[in-house]
């Protein structure tokens, strides 16, 4: 590394150069990056997609829809209601971006004395329709006392998009002004705290712009727009600070160029560990086959490898070229560390070592306590902010025209196929026996199918009436479920909404021999294999996170017990944080709306902060293990290597609790989830863990921390200072 930091420095005009290239480049795709983002990333292709892609190309059911919900006030007549309608739709003829148009005037149950609905088809997907939206909300027009506003799943994904740009803007006014202020607090002046918010925006510029290519191969969820500069700005500003704090130790008594050598070897090296860290925690995701997850995985890798590569090359350029300007503009003075405050606290922990522990683990214990009624959902429509027409006019749909007991999160579509054509006696029989035993389960509400349509139980009566002469009643039955050798019937269950029974039932029902093949379909259907997939795969990203980690400290720190006991210590501390949030969000404290937790939130908290707290992980000890090499004491060492990196490790995670904590004060539900989890994971991490338990364990165990295979650290360290 020394090497590589002569090379930065006779080279620092060069890579600046390089650097301001790279960043115009990146940066003008950064900004077209939200025109490709799309969905909310829960795509798999399993049954689900082919019962869906069945009922789309074999029944000519749409592939979306949007919905205008139409309102009046009591005062209107219902003439003026129901011109409103008529003139709204002739509007519409001049729209060619649907399909199909239903007013509410062609089928029964779409029109009441103040509300009606009608439909617009299409033959493209959700996500696919941005354009089509913003120019269907030009064309609709309100009147005084008669309202339209067009809602269901485009419009939702639509408004989330809008609502994910409003967020990221919202949360960089809360949280670059406070990292400003904490950067100051940390090392006293305008020119360095500056930095590291260059560096941060640096990052997720480029990496943004990188993201951009990515979508030419795959589709990328609008939820990457807040995860990735949520990431890549909390993570560079750890990575300058760490490096900047220790080249300004550097530069009180050496010359430029031999303080960017020894930061990058010392603090650069703790870079790519606590980097390599993040970046293996992130590639975990990989092994859950879900767009959301491939897509953070892809993207947080991405900003990882660009955040850590920007700290170490971009950085030590501009600082090869500031030198002792960096001390520039000092707004408060300079503490010694001997005196200070951390020395103090640190003495303080390591004569009470047992207490500390028993304390700490104490309160970690007890934030455990909730997790065991946490109850995880896929985010919908409630995701949205109640603010947004699109979703209040989904919810008035749902109420003046749905049922409860048949609406879609109780539906499960069912698609039978059989040789030769469906209505024939042995077929059809056969398909009433499948019908007949799901009627029978207990936790069926109703089935329907041609046989409650009709009201005719017996198959054969049903038949003979569906093979009648007289076309004109059976054709609407056989057009909605009878396709060649297909028949569709809908299944609704007693269970309510993102219920776990409710899973249990369509996954039970979807491997039974029903002497028919038979595909599955519905809401239900899709958020259990959802739920499959992520309790089957993410054990597997979990498993490579921590032995990966565990092999990288192992590398890093020449021992046993350190890693052992970081990795046990991050699942305490973030078991913890999963308490928390069930007690904030799910019960409803500190003025919260009582939700449930979004699926999401227990792997991403999980994978991205394994890898972000290990950042303080690596930052003390090594630290410590620098001390230790010196003096061999491994008390003395932990004291000073706490009183040298407490303040560092506080403001990093200040500013990371800072950035990642903004998102709590925005309205798409899933991220200020998320951003309430990561901040309080790094909150309990950097206190309770790294500052507590670390030193206090550390103490308690002495030299057993640095013993690696049988060698004690003191052998290790005579033969390290020995002469090469």
């Amino acid at each position: 590394m020394k090497k590589f930091g002569r090379y930065i420095h006779q080279r620092r005009k060069w890579i600046l150069g390089l650097w301001i290239a790279i960043i115009i480049f990146f940066g003008f795709f950064a900004l077209q990056l939200p025109s490709v983002l799309s969905g909310n990333g829960f795509e798999y292709k399993g049954e689900y997609n082919e019962t869906r892609r069945i009922l789309e190309q074999d029944f000519g059911q749409p592939k979306s829809s949007i919905i205008l919900v139409f309102e009046k006030e009591k005062q209107i007549s219902v003439g003026k209601f129901h011109g409103f309608i008529q003139n709204t739709f002739d509007k519409l003829r001049n729209f060619d971006g649907a399909h199909k148009m239903e007013t509410p005037f062609e089928r029964d149950g779409m029109l009441k004395e103040n509300y009606a609905y009608g439909l617009l088809t299409f033959n493209k997907k959700a996500e696919s329709l941005g354009n089509e939206i913003d120019e269907l909300k030009k064309l609709l027009k309100n009147k005084n006392g008669l309202k339209v506003t067009i809602t269901g799943e485009p419009v939702i994904v639509h408004d989330l998009n809008a609502a994910s740009q409003e967020d990221l803007a919202k949360a960089e006014m809360i949280g670059l002004p406070i990292a400003l202020i904490v950067l100051i607090l940390a090392f006293g002046g305008l020119v360095a705290a500056s930095l590291p918010l260059v560096i941060g925006v640096v990052s997720i510029l480029t990496t943004t712009g990188t993201v951009y290519f990515f979508s030419y191969g795959v589709d990328l969820t609008i939820f990457i727009l807040n995860i990735v500069p949520m990431i890549g700005l909390a993570l560079s500003i750890d990575f300058a600070l760490l490096f900047i704090n220790r080249f300004k130790e550097e530069i009180e008594t050496k010359p430029i160029q031999e303080a960017i050598e020894i930061t990058l070897e010392t603090a650069g090296r703790s870079i790519i560990f606590s980097g390599l860290c993040v970046f293996i925690g992130l590639s975990g995701l990989w092994f859950i086959k879900i767009d959301i997850f491939q897509n953070v995985a892809l993207g947080g890798m991405t900003v990882v490898f660009l955040s850590a590569l920007c700290a170490l090359t971009f950085l030590p350029a501009i600082l090869s070229i500031l030198g002792k300007r960096v001390n520039k503009l000092n707004l408060l003075p300079v503490t010694d560390k001997q005196t200070s405050l951390w020395y103090r606290f640190a003495k303080f922990v390591m004569r009470r070592p047992v207490l500390m522990s028993i304390t700490a683990l104490a309160v970690l214990l007890a934030g455990l306590i909730p997790v065991k009624q946490m109850v995880l959902t896929i985010p919908g429509t409630d995701s949205l902010p109640a603010k947004y027409p699109s979703r209040i006019a989904l919810e008035t749909f749902k109420h003046q025209f749905i049922a409860k007991e048949k609406r879609d999160e109780k539906k499960v579509t069912i698609v039978l196929s059989t040789n030769g054509k469906i209505l024939n006696k042995n077929n059809f029989n056969k398909i009433s026996q499948v019908i007949n035993r799901i009627e029978e389960d207990p936790l069926v509400n109703t089935v329907n199918s041609p046989f409650s349509v009709t009201g005719i139980k017996d198959s054969d009566q049903l038949l003979q009436y569906l093979t009648s002469e007289d076309k004109s009643k059976v054709a609407p039955i056989i057009d909605y479920f009878i396709k060649d050798n297909k028949i569709l019937f809908e299944v609704y269950l007693k269970t309510g909404e993102h219920s776990s029974k409710a899973r249990t039932w369509v996954k039970k029902w979807a491997t039974k021999d029903l002497g028919l093949k038979a595909s599955f379909g519905g809401s239900i259907k899709f958020e259990q294999e959802i739920f499959t997939e992520i309790y089957q795969k993410a054990p597997y990203g979990l498993l490579l996170i921590v032995i990966s980690t565990l092999v990288i400290l192992m590398a890093a720190f020449r021992s046993i017990l350190i890693p052992i006991k970081a990795i046990l210590m991050n699942i305490l501390s973030l078991g913890c944080t999963f308490g928390i949030v069930v007690w904030v969000f799910q019960q409803g404290h500190l003025g919260v709306t009582p939700s449930n937790i979004a699926l999401i939130l227990p792997v991403f908290v999980f994978t991205l902060v394994f890898g972000l707290s290990m950042d303080y992980e690596v930052f003390l000890i090594s630290r410590i293990q620098e001390f230790y090499l010196e003096t061999g004491n491994n008390s003395e060492a932990t004291i000073y290597g706490l009183t040298y990196t407490s303040k560092i490790i506080t403001s990093a995670a200040a500013i990371m609790i800072v950035v990642t904590g903004a998102f709590a004060f925005t309205g798409v539900m899933p991220i200020k989830q998320l951003g309430v989890g990561i901040a309080t994971a790094i909150f309990i991490d950097a206190t309770i863990v790294r500052m507590v338990l670390v030193p206090a364990l550390m103490k308690l165990l002495g030299d057993w921390n640095w013993w690696f295979f049988g060698i004690k650290n003191k052998n290790q360290l005579e033969k390290r200072k020995k002469p090469a």
